[in-house]
């Protein structure tokens, strides 16, 4: 397993907006489609979706 780094601000403001808390989860993965986050605590993954809707055009 990879070691995770902390969040930076954008993160930290991403991961507030689901209800998670910055201060509990390190970021192994960050890419355009999805986050992979490990619990500083526990160890356990979680994979992340970021979804951007392009069709704002309505």
């Amino acid at each position: 397993m990879k070691h995770g780094k902390a969040p930076n601000k954008s993160q930290k403001i991403f991961l507030r907006s689901i209800n998670l808390d910055p201060e509990e989860w390190l970021i192994v993965k960050n890419t355009d489609k999805e986050m992979l986050l490990l619990s500083r605590h526990t160890g356990h993954t979680k994979v992340i979706p970021k979804w951007r809707d392009t069709n704002d055009s309505d």
